[in-house]
């Protein structure tokens, strides 16, 4: 089963073009959804889930018409948004056990079932009697996993997953996420590139509303083999350098890195590098990231 999206667009009411032509094919793994903020990840995301209107194109997925179905849609559906509100004073089980009657788990022994596997699955089971304001950031992203996982959804959608979590929590969260894509569609939005390089097996780079790049992290990478140099340089010197022919620029042991992408030596005192996805993201948005 894949997810097509031909031609979607979606105009806000206050003139902002957030989706243009957006056209994707994504199948069945871990898909990666790169883009700056504001780019129209969240956008396409909410579209895919049903929680917004598109104004033209479509979307299917097997024999489902995501735009006309809503219903259907919502049946195979687990949505993790980027901000989600918990009740601060209820433990994990009990608001699990409340959202799986929400998915229509009526019978009292299947819920137990269900709830008690996907909080194990989750490792949050020791900590399901305690509130769920005491708990981490990642433990609230992994309850959110959790309730997303109810109903053996065939789409997952997780919308900037691992933004402000510990690298441990972060690590946690990206060995959960490559297990739940063995069997189903999952879509990570996100824009923390090394995300996508580790768990995706392909990916998009959107930006202000259009697909700018699509392809495997891998074969995206090695496109721009021999094209990439850097140099180091002291910060002040910064100013000296065409800022449209640098894709990024970073602070480096008290110094600054630059980076260029070009078919040769951009004057002749920079070093060849080995690319990165990061080099990637950066040339296919534009260096109007490049900070001061």
């Amino acid at each position: 089963m894949q997810l097509y999206i031909r031609d979607l667009n979606k105009t806000y009411p206050n003139g902002v073009h957030a989706l243009k032509n957006v056209s994707l094919d994504i199948p069945m793994g871990m898909f990666g959804l790169l883009g700056p903020n504001g780019a129209g990840k969240s956008s396409l995301m909410r579209t895919i889930a049903t929680l917004q209107q598109a104004d033209t194109g479509t979307i299917t997925m097997g024999d489902i018409d995501v735009l006309k179905e809503k219903e259907k849609v919502r049946k195979v559906l687990g949505y993790l948004p980027q901000e989600f509100g918990l009740y601060p004073r209820v433990n994990a089980e009990m608001l699990l056990d409340h959202f799986a009657r929400l998915k229509g788990i009526t019978n009292n022994g299947e819920r137990s079932k269900v709830v008690k596997t996907l909080l194990e699955r989750t490792n949050l089971w020791e900590h399901r009697k305690k509130n769920l304001g005491g708990y981490s950031g990642g433990m609230k992203q992994r309850f959110g996993i959790a309730q997303a996982l109810l109903g053996n959804p065939k789409l997952i959608i997780v919308d900037e997953p691992t933004a402000g979590l510990d690298p441990t929590e972060r690590n946690r969260f990206h060995n959960l996420l490559s297990e739940i894509s063995e069997n189903v569609i999952v879509i990570l939005s996100t824009h923390i590139i090394d995300d996508v390089h580790s768990l995706c097996s392909q990916l998009a780079i959107i930006s202000t509303g259009e697909v700018k790049m699509t392809g495997t992290p891998l074969d995206t990478v090695a496109k721009y083999r021999g094209r990439v140099w850097r140099k180091i340089i002291d910060k002040q010197d910064l100013h000296q350098y065409d800022r449209s022919k640098l894709i990024s620029n970073r602070l480096v042991g008290g110094r600054m890195e630059i980076t260029s992408v070009s078919d040769s030596n951009p004057d002749g005192t920079f070093e060849a590098a080995e690319p990165t996805l990061e080099d990637v993201y950066f040339n296919v948005v534009g260096n109007s990231l490049i900070g001061a």
